[in-house]
């Protein structure tokens, strides 16, 4: 089972989002803890992995040797990745 950590953005995103929004995000999260790789796709232009959640996407830096899923970043998918 991996450990979740925030960056403090993307936690002060997280928690701006709307009560629902906010809710399926949290429990997609708590799905990937047993099983990132399932629901992680791979990110060829920057250093990490992607999670779908809707209309969101989270950026994820997998630290495999310690098992710990660092989330830097949410947003809408149409300016994650800017």
């Amino acid at each position: 089972m991996y450990e979740l950590r925030f960056d403090k953005q993307a936690l002060n995103f997280l928690n701006k989002l709307e009560h629902n929004v906010k809710k399926r995000i949290w429990n997609k999260l708590q799905e990937c803890k047993s099983e990132p790789f399932r629901y992680l796709k791979r990110l060829t232009q920057i250093k990490g992995y992607k999670l779908r959640v809707g209309d969101y996407r989270l950026i994820i830096d997998v630290q495999e040797e310690i098992k710990i899923l660092f989330v830097e970043k949410i947003g809408h998918r149409k300016n994650i990745y800017d």
